[in-house]
């Protein structure tokens, strides 16, 4: 057997240029209705951009993210890029999709590693920018689709949309947008955010009873047993629920 370990040399093969991570980070925000007692807030999602105030695409918004070092993974870039940005750590981080088209960056061939992330909106309001931006907002995302972002920004945040979308009517992402106690109505209009085509008249008997469902959530009960209510967005008092530890194995055929 031949041993390739002498004869082999990096420098007969071309490597990229860099290996970024870029960074959809979606919240949902919520605004009091005007004059609107015990009702729902409106709620809308957003996506974090970056103002870039360096070449390339000075002064155009940007998705966050940067460059993976020789010594960690690129999730590891993703998870330290977001704390920097958000100031968070332990929220929902997703690889979806690696983006490597021939001149998406002007500096050379970048291969960039996608994520997705999902960040309650108390922990970005008092985002702040880095070195690298001159600013950083939270944008509706169908304005953001709409802009003319840095890059390939624009196809990336299309993909990401259409994966969260996806996971919130597959899996129980709509957790990571609601307090640990919710209501139905909550839980629904969160689904709606994200996903505003979903119409469902039996929500509540659906998602309680239906087999392939029961033991997602939970009603929330006291130490005596009696459930918990909550009227905080309606005159009546409606049932808090939780999501449990359980995850429902669905199939396409089932």
């Amino acid at each position: 057997m031949n041993d390739h370990s002498t004869t082999y040399t990096s420098t007969e093969y071309r490597t990229p240029d860099g290996a970024p991570t870029d960074i959809v980070v979606f919240t949902i925000t919520s605004t009091e209705k005007a004059g609107a007692k015990k009702s729902l807030p409106i709620r809308a999602l957003e996506v974090m951009l970056i103002k870039r105030k360096q070449w390339p695409f000075e002064g155009k918004w940007a998705l966050p993210g940067g460059f993976t070092k020789e010594t960690e993974t690129v999730r590891q870039c993703a998870e330290r890029e977001l704390m920097e940005e958000t100031g968070v750590s332990g929220v929902h981080l997703d690889y979806f999709n690696v983006y490597s088209a021939p001149g998406r960056d002007p500096r050379g061939w970048m291969i960039s590693h996608a994520f997705f992330a999902l960040v309650q909106e108390a922990y970005v309001a008092s985002r702040r920018t880095s070195d690298e931006a001159a600013d950083v907002r939270l944008i509706p995302v169908e304005e953001a689709l709409e802009m003319d972002l840095a890059f390939d920004h624009g196809t990336i945040l299309s993909d990401a949309l259409d994966k969260i979308r996806q996971h919130m009517m597959t899996t129980t992402i709509a957790r990571e947008f609601l307090p640990e106690r919710f209501t139905m109505s909550e839980l629904y209009q969160v689904i709606q955010t994200v996903v505003p085509s979903f119409q469902e008249r039996n929500f509540i008997r659906k998602i309680t009873s239906t087999q392939s469902r029961r033991g997602i959530i939970e009603e929330v009960r006291n130490a005596e047993g009696q459930p918990l209510m909550s009227n905080q967005y309606s005159q009546r008092p409606a049932q808090l629920y939780r999501f449990t530890d359980y995850t429902p194995e669905l199939s396409i055929y089932g």
